[in-house]
């Protein structure tokens, strides 16, 4: 008889779809999530929460003790760079927790969740794959892709150093529905908002949420340890991508496509006056910096050793879009 499956994060977006996705499979596996909360919103059968912290050691082992399948996506998504060390805890710190658990409990297979991010960004639109060179010189300025690099690479060196059986994937950004807490889909809600005055000079690949834990569990099953897999579902320039939502919802998309400067104080300014009017402007000078650039990604080794196929860009737009105005009424 198989063993618990553990999951950490499992109670946030991917880790809800992870949870739907391993269950709907015949005879599911026993599933374990390692948890700050006591109890779960949806139905709990068939799984065990362990409450704990990804950040103390003792509770990953708890945790891990006779699990023979390990999915690690703990963390959090920031692209504030005031939370640069708390960052840093979580995901390298986290990542080098299990690791080390794994050492003790030893289980058969470990799927680690990193991103995109941290290989696939570029000043030009070139689709990157698995073997361009961590970009440093870009997402230094970034402290969320600093810690999802530094626990990939974490990740691959105790594979490397102690024959640890894991195996790395990098899904591109997540829509689709079921974001509670809009870290994902923010950038929809900001167009959905009306707070998109001009359209940024860059690119974006984005999955569906469904689709990337489809290929998490493709990962565990046929992924080759010690390797990394991209995980995307289109390559749009930000133009492209507006446009679609823009014809989802009856909005107007911006035509102005200014320099990243005029944008930049664009963006200050009107902050400044959304302010003095009594409300909050949401785009921080982060998140436009990164709309600057190309996120996009080649994931055809995905398709040839995990047989992943992305579903249609569209349905997962629509459907992100669905999800986020039911959630505003």
């Amino acid at each position: 008889m198989q063993g618990p499956v553990l999951i950490t994060g499992g109670t946030g977006f991917l880790g809800r779809h992870l949870v739907a996705e391993l269950r709907s499979r015949p005879n599911p596996p026993v599933l374990r999530i390692l948890t700050h909360r006591r109890r779960l919103s949806d139905g709990s059968e068939g799984i065990e929460l362990v409450e704990g912290d990804i950040c103390r050691f003792e509770d990953v082992v708890r945790a891990m003790d006779g699990c023979e399948q390990v999915y690690h996506l703990a963390g959090f998504v920031s692209r504030r760079r005031e939370d640069a060390d708390r960052l840093e805890e979580v995901h390298v710190g986290g990542t080098r927790n299990v690791c080390e658990a794994a050492l003790k409990t030893h289980p058969k297979k470990i799927v680690h969740v990193s991103s995109s991010g941290t290989i696939a960004v570029s000043r030009d639109p070139v689709a990157k794959d698995e073997t361009a060179p961590y970009p440093w010189e870009l997402i230094s300025r970034w402290p969320y892709y600093v810690a999802k690099a530094r626990a990939e690479m974490e990740a691959l060196r105790y594979a490397r150093e102690h024959g640890l059986p894991i195996v790395v994937v990098n899904p591109a950004l997540l829509l689709g529905p079921g974001d509670e807490t809009g870290s994902s889909t923010g950038d929809v809600i900001l167009f959905l908002k009306g707070q998109v005055f001009a359209v940024p000079r860059g690119g974006i690949c984005f999955i569906d949420v469904r689709d990337a834990a489809w290929g998490l569990v493709a990962a565990m099953e046929r992924g080759k340890p010690s390797e990394r897999y991209l995980l995307g579902g289109c390559n749009w320039t930000i133009r492209e991508f507006l446009e679609q939502l823009g014809r989802l919802v009856g909005k107007p998309v911006p035509t102005l496509e200014p320099p990243f400067w005029v944008a930049r104080w664009s963006t200050r300014l009107l902050r400044v006056l959304y302010r003095w009017a009594g409300s909050h402007y949401d785009l921080d000078d982060v998140s436009l910096e990164m709309a600057y650039h190309y996120w996009f990604c080649d994931w055809s080794k995905a398709r040839r050793e995990l047989g992943f196929v992305p579903r249609d860009a569209l349905e997962t737009l629509q459907d992100t879009v669905r999800d986020l105005l039911s959630r505003q009424r």
